[in-house]
């Protein structure tokens, strides 16, 4: 298959779209703005860069996006070749190494002999050959109008946080220990324990700092599972306490007992150089947030190796949009994939590049068909397809999104397992012949 494609971005959708068409022989043209420009929260040049957090959120089955992860793994996805080889303590998530993460797709997808990585900026879209656009939730203001015209519609979009990152030698040990909650794995997270003065300050002060201004032609939304942490302040007193800062399954070393509200730090890189804060997304001005920030016990003296930010998200409304094959219905040569499709979250980005790859690499002939609602897979593709188009928004993977278990379990947990336990068994049912027939040149975990 000589066929030459066309992909607009190169994230983790685009690129790993890129790998699986490459990988079943079609030619592929992969373009990447950076560097000649970079959005609002891009800082590096590589490839796949992951820019909110360094997690890829749970592990384990009883938790949908570890069930998706485990579906890409047995499906040969670089993404999770990539996360595999970089990954770093998490207790019973899934944490990488960003630069390393990035260095390793980079590396896979400028040595891959069928890809050619062009270092610019598309405000086009190609008007002949398949394309897939997976230009992300920071499309840029120009391609965004180019898709806008050609879905017929206009964007949805929505504004997301992100957390900012400690430098570990500058957080106080004497305050703050280590512990994953419960127990859970290697005591891989710090933890600074507020009392309830200290939070109830803390709160306080977060609903009197200075916010960026949003501009005034834009609407605000938030994304509920990328709320800002003063927006939840704002929502009650103790909002936060039952949120991001709750101390349940956390108990002090110093006093044997759970503290009032508690902030988590999360390893950001292999070195434990960097400390993520947990659920801590934020659109406070820079001055505000180290002001507000060094109020928590164990940050007083924090240097911030990144501050918070706010960015716009576009996404298009995919049940008027799009097939299941997430091609546009307009015209079916143009594939989208990646948090554009309102997917939300770096597994479920990656995820629909994994698809829009294997998609547009079968034979015209013989289209591949969708995973059944089942899987992970499928279940993602099933909300952008199903979903009411009037109220439709972006959406983690989540156990709520499959079909219900013919057996009824009373325990969520029960359940949970034997919905990814059927998952499992009918991803191999629908893998096994899409991968028999298809060509592969490598695979991505050597």
């Amino acid at each position: 298959m000589n066929e030459q494609l066309s992909i607009i971005g190169a994230g983790l959708a685009g690129c790993e779209a890129a790998w699986q068409a490459a990988e079943r022989g079609l030619r592929v043209r992969l373009y990447e703005m950076k560097p000649q420009r970079y959005s609002p929260a891009h800082q590096s040049p590589g490839l796949a860069e992951l820019v909110c957090s360094n997690s890829l959120r749970g592990v384990a089955l009883n938790n949908a996006v570890g069930l998706l992860k485990e579906e890409l793994r047995r499906c040969g996805a670089l993404f999770m070749a990539a996360a595999d080889a970089t990954a770093v303590p998490a207790g019973g998530a899934l944490a990488v190494d960003r630069e390393e993460f990035s260095a390793y797709i980079s590396a896979r997808i400028t040595s891959h002999p069928r890809i050619t990585l062009v270092r610019e900026e598309v405000t086009e879209v190609p008007a002949e050959g398949r394309v897939i656009i997976a230009s992300g939730p920071l499309t840029s203001e120009d391609l965004s109008r180019e898709i806008a015209h050609l879905t017929g519609a206009e964007h949805l979009y929505f504004y997301d946080a992100i957390a900012p990152i400690v430098e570990a030698d500058s957080i106080d040990m004497n305050k703050a220990w280590r512990a994953s909650r419960y127990g859970k794995g290697s005591d891989d997270y710090l933890n600074c324990p507020l009392d309830e003065n200290q939070y109830h300050a803390f709160v306080a002060a977060l609903r009197s700092a200075e916010k960026v201004p949003t501009r005034n032609f834009e609407k605000l939304i938030h994304f509920e599972g990328c709320m800002p942490i003063e927006e939840m302040a704002a929502r009650g007193d103790l909002t936060l306490a039952f949120g991001p800062m709750k101390p349940v399954g956390l108990s002090d070393p110093r006093t044997g007992r759970e503290p009032f509200a508690v902030v988590q730090l999360r390893q950001d890189n292999r070195h434990a150089s960097l400390y993520n804060l947990v659920g801590f997304q934020t659109k406070l001005t820079h001055p505000e947030q180290r002001r507000v920030l060094r109020t928590i016990p164990g940050l007083e003296t924090a240097r911030f190796a990144r501050l918070g930010s706010m960015h716009r998200n576009t996404f298009l409304n995919a049940p008027r949009c799009l097939n299941r094959h997430q091609q546009l219905k307009k015209d079916a040569r143009l594939i989208f994939a990646g948090q554009i499709t309102g997917v939300e979250g770096y597994v479920e980005s990656a995820a629909s590049g994994f698809l829009a790859g294997l998609f547009v690499g079968a034979a015209p002939d013989n289209q591949t068909p969708p995973p059944p609602a089942t899987t992970a897979l499928g279940a993602l593709l099933a909300h952008l397809a199903d979903a009411d188009p009037d109220d439709f928004q972006p959406m983690n993977i989540n156990y709520g999104l499959f079909p219900p278990l013919e057996k009824r379990l009373r325990k969520r947990s029960e359940r949970r397992l034997g919905l990814a336990e059927r998952a499992l068994a009918d991803l191999e049912a629908w893998w096994r012949p899409i991968q028999e027939s298809l060509p592969r040149s490598g695979d991505p975990a050597k």
